[in-house]
């Protein structure tokens, strides 16, 4: 026996989503601290992370220091401090995190710098100011989203209930038709009314970096020693890769180039052991790298909305797609990532401010 009443259940459902999905895709949205665009002014690993994300943030740094003589690189990948100068918190970060030996592996040394407070506070802070999204508060668009698609499962299944459980007799009531079609015209509606924003870099973001990326050479004046200004801005801009001859030191760009893409094929390996066609844990991600790992990481790909990273030898870490991290030895297996404040991007949650983000 069947009674209208019963569609209470699916409308209840969808409207809670519809809910859900209309605040997460405004706090998605949300500038807290909005500023004008600093134009060709921005600092220098302002301009990385935009570009490039924290992997990015890292070469630029660590080319700086080299440049500055205070890190040796060899082609094997040690890193060796030589002098404990920072020039700012990222190259604090970089002298802490290779520790009183003051000596370590680039590879671990990348991701290590990648999740530290410096390196994160950078994409906070863009994200602050609008040019940048919040990896976490887009996960959790993109989840409420999806709900509405579950909502929309569940009306028709009390649909198709409905006419199951019809009957002729006298005395009960018959379906009615209209409304679950109201709830579907409801729930299709809202999908597109609620669509999350795409990519983790805003409007405003691209609209910055085109005023920077002009086709002409750019010297930040804040973050970069005059005599390597227009070295360092084509790094933070475009990667390593893409200075090609004009970076003098061949071994200290293969060995960074050799790190990245390390990096971004142990993420690649987090996010297919994480997907339903893999097998084994969802969480392994690698010795290395994965999607999200446990932490505070949130920034963890690439800034960029393609499928690769900024540069085409993805030096700036991994790109804005599903499986981006910072690193780790566990992922969340999803995009984003998220422990707090703000990773898919990379597109689940596992923290405060690292991504990712992890990815999207």
């Amino acid at each position: 026996m069947w009674h209208n009443a019963y569609y209470l259940v699916p409308a209840v459902l969808l409207t809670a989503a519809v809910l859900w999905a209309s605040r997460a895709r405004q706090a998605a949205q949300r500038v807290p601290n909005p500023k004008g665009l600093p134009g060709r002014g921005i600092p220098l690993l302002d301009a990385a992370f935009l570009s490039g994300g924290p992997g990015r943030v890292f070469d630029t740094a660590l080319v700086r220091m080299h440049r500055a003589g205070h890190v040796v690189v060899n082609r094997a990948g040690l890193v060796t401090v030589t002098a404990d100068k920072p020039y700012d918190k990222v190259e604090r970060e970089i002298v802490d995190a290779v520790g009183p030996t003051r000596s370590r592996e680039l590879g671990p040394l990348r991701l290590a710098v990648m999740r530290s407070p410096g390196v994160q506070a950078i994409g906070d802070e863009l994200a602050g100011r609008g040019l940048l999204r919040n990896p976490v508060k887009l996960g959790r668009a993109r989840t409420a989203h999806r709900l509405i698609w579950l909502a929309l499962l569940v009306a028709v299944g009390f649909t198709a209930a409905a006419y199951l459980l019809d009957s002729d007799e006298p005395g009960y009531e018959r379906p009615a038709l209209w409304i679950p079609l109201l709830l579907l015209a409801v729930g299709l509606t809202s999908l597109l009314a609620t669509r999350p924003p795409r990519g983790r870099i805003t409007p405003a973001g691209r609209r910055q970096l085109s005023l920077v990326d002009d086709g002409k050479v750019w010297t930040p004046r804040n973050g970069a020693r005059n005599a390597d200004a227009a070295l360092l801005g084509a790094i933070a801009l475009g990667g390593l890769a893409a200075v090609g001859a004009e970076f003098a030191d061949e071994e200290l760009q293969q060995a960074l180039l050799a790190s990245a893409a390390a990096d971004q094929t142990a993420r690649a390996a987090g996010f297919s052991a994480s997907s339903p066609s893999a097998t084994g844990s969802s969480s392994t991600s690698g010795s290395s790298g994965g999607s999200c790992s446990s932490g505070p990481a949130v920034w963890c790909g690439s800034s960029s909305d393609s499928s690769g990273s900024s540069g085409s030898s993805g030096s700036s870490g991994s790109s804005d797609s599903p499986g981006s991290g910072c690193g780790g030895s566990t992922g969340c297996g999803s995009g984003s990532s998220g422990s707090g404040s703000s990773c898919s991007s990379s597109s689940s949650s596992c923290g405060s401010s690292c991504g990712g983000g992890c990815g999207s």
